[in-house]
């Protein structure tokens, strides 16, 4: 009998800093590429960790970065960020899950769905959007299964430490997302 253990979210604390920077600074190089970072752009570790500490102590409305953690079971195995955030009005959504043999297991469309009511609600968003890399293949396919909107294909750099790269831009709006889904109490 297969073990499916249950998946859950919640936002970054402290211990989650750790395992979050080395996914980001133990990942292959290639990985990182292939995902569209921009090595030269990357800050250092202690400058990352930083970035994460302010983070946590920072209120909603000062937040330019927010993070869900993803837990299968109690472990963390992932995470999700907003960030380009106009709070009140929208930002841009990022998914990440920190090892490969947890990819494509279907996983992401299950923890995106528990992450979003935390974006829309804590930093009261009217519209999130999210630009995955055109030519990947599963972030596409989340965004479709969860009712986000295609917008358009085009060339961008998409975060602060990406390169230039044909993106897919989605959107789901607040609105949207309420008549698709129950929003749960956080």
């Amino acid at each position: 009998m297969k073990f499916d253990p249950v998946l859950s979210v919640r936002e970054l604390q402290p211990g989650d800093i750790g395992p979050l920077s080395d996914y980001w600074f133990e990942s292959d190089p290639e990985f990182l590429i292939n995902m569209g970072v921009d090595l030269s752009r990357m800050p250092t570790r202690e400058q990352w960790i930083e970035l994460l500490e302010q983070q946590i102590s920072q209120t909603y409305r000062e937040k330019q970065s927010y993070c869900i953690i993803w837990l299968s079971g109690n472990e963390p195995i992932g995470h999700s960020n907003i960030n380009r955030i106009i709070f009140g009005e929208e930002a841009y959504m990022h998914l990440h899950i920190w090892k490969k043999d947890n990819r494509t297991k279907g996983m992401g469309l299950q923890f995106v769905k528990m992450t979003l009511p935390y974006f829309f609600r804590n930093m009261q968003l009217k519209k999130i959007c999210c630009e995955p890399y055109a030519l990947n293949p599963a972030p596409n396919k989340t965004m479709e299964n969860l009712g986000f909107d295609f917008i358009k294909e085009y060339v961008t750099v998409p975060g602060w430490i990406n390169y230039e790269q044909l993106v897919n831009h989605w959107e789901l709006t607040l609105e949207k997302f309420s008549s698709l889904y129950q929003m749960p109490t956080l």
